[in-house]
């Protein structure tokens, strides 16, 4: 099958096809260990599971929460991170599917990271314990589904407004002048990188990344009568085009610090393209913008496939130029990280951009 050949949903599988067969579930890196770029990947494939209904996407999933939860619910996770709560999403829908209660014990362990995380003084969840005072957008994504779905599912709907409100902190205090927004921002201000206001001084593509995915996700999420749903779409839609002011022309491509393709060293990043890719799809699809910006997600997602993604000789898929694990810093910090190939971060935001395109190729 060539490049040309091949649908979205096809690159979707073939991604998943390619890291199942490389690692057994648990095995995925950092090996043994509840993670949130293992339920990156693995949330990717549960779409590609809600899509085919190919029974060994759920199973591959499901294994991974099984080697790690025992009989009682109990497992290891970091309790000091928002990070941690992220693979909660594999948990809810196989309580749904299984009605099994290590799952939603387990969840519940989760959801009462809530209740023990420090916060800022404005009622906003530090990122980590080891960064005080400091809010990231990675973080809405990190604990801000799960946060929504656990209490939609078992009777908390204050957990919504929750995260209503952690939403309302980071869009207060990061965005920028160009409707972009910082990374984050450190509300001590005692941080090296803090400017003046606390922020942190760069665009970084994979944070928001996260927050532009994010933030389509929610508005779904809310009932249809929630006072946040008008809000966040404008929220989506003028984020949205600031970033399409921001797109390679020639690659349809974004770069790792957003706004200053002409500096030194910055590079087309490949896990932010996809998130990006992923949230203009994915607004186009539930109708939050017009059908026209629908040009906007195909032009990174070919971009992706033509300049990114490589397949071997035995067929299998590798997404280069993704940025490793980054924390928040100045420009050079940026630019200088490590790039990585089939990084579960880029492998796991292409297999959820790509089946946004796949049901939107179906509706436009």
């Amino acid at each position: 099958m060539t490049v040309k050949q091949r649908s979205a949903l096809d690159w979707a599988k073939l991604a998943c096809d390619t890291l199942m067969n490389q690692y057994e579930p648990v095995k995925l890196p950092p090996a043994d260990r509840w993670h949130y770029h293992q339920g990156v990947f693995l949330c990717g494939m549960h779409d590609v599971w809600q899509r085919t209904g190919e029974q060994k996407y759920f199973d591959y999933f499901k294994e991974y929460v099984d080697k790690l939860i025992d009989e009682e619910g109990n497992f290891y996770f970091a309790r000091s991170e928002l990070d941690a709560i992220q693979p909660g999403l594999l948990l809810l829908p196989l309580y749904k599917q299984t009605y099994d209660q290590r799952y939603k014990t387990a969840a519940a362990k989760l959801r009462n990271l809530l209740n023990t995380l420090n916060k800022t003084k404005e009622g906003g969840f530090w990122h980590k314990d080891k960064y005080p005072y400091q809010m990231w957008l990675d973080g809405l994504y990190m604990a801000g589904p799960f946060t929504i779905q656990y209490g939609q599912m078992f009777d908390e709907p204050e957990l919504t407004d929750l995260v209503m409100e952690q939403e309302r902190l980071m869009r207060k205090n990061t965005k920028k002048e160009n409707g972009l927004y910082y990374h984050g921002y450190d509300e001590s201000k005692q941080t090296p990188w803090a400017t003046e206001k606390g922020h942190a001084p760069e665009v970084w593509g994979r944070a928001l990344g996260w927050y532009s995915m994010v933030t389509a996700n929610f508005i779904e999420m809310l009932p249809e009568e929630h006072e946040k749903r008008d809000e966040l779409k404008q929220v989506v839609h003028e984020l949205i085009d600031a970033l399409i002011k921001y797109q390679d022309e020639a690659t349809g491509l974004w770069y790792q610090v957003v706004d200053k393709a002409e500096d030194e060293g910055n590079y087309l990043e490949s896990s932010c393209s996809c998130l990006f890719a992923y949230a203009i799809a994915k607004a186009v699809n539930k109708g939050y913008i017009d059908k026209s910006y629908w040009s906007y997600a195909e032009k990174a997602f070919q971009g992706l496939v033509e300049n990114k993604v490589e397949i071997d000789e035995k067929g299998n898929f590798h997404l280069h130029d993704i940025c490793i694990g980054t924390s928040i810093g100045t420009y050079d910090y940026y630019v200088n990280r490590e790039t990585s190939t089939n990084d579960l971060h880029g492998v796991g935001a292409f297999i959820l951009a790509s089946v946004q395109l796949a049901i939107g190729s179906e509706n436009n």
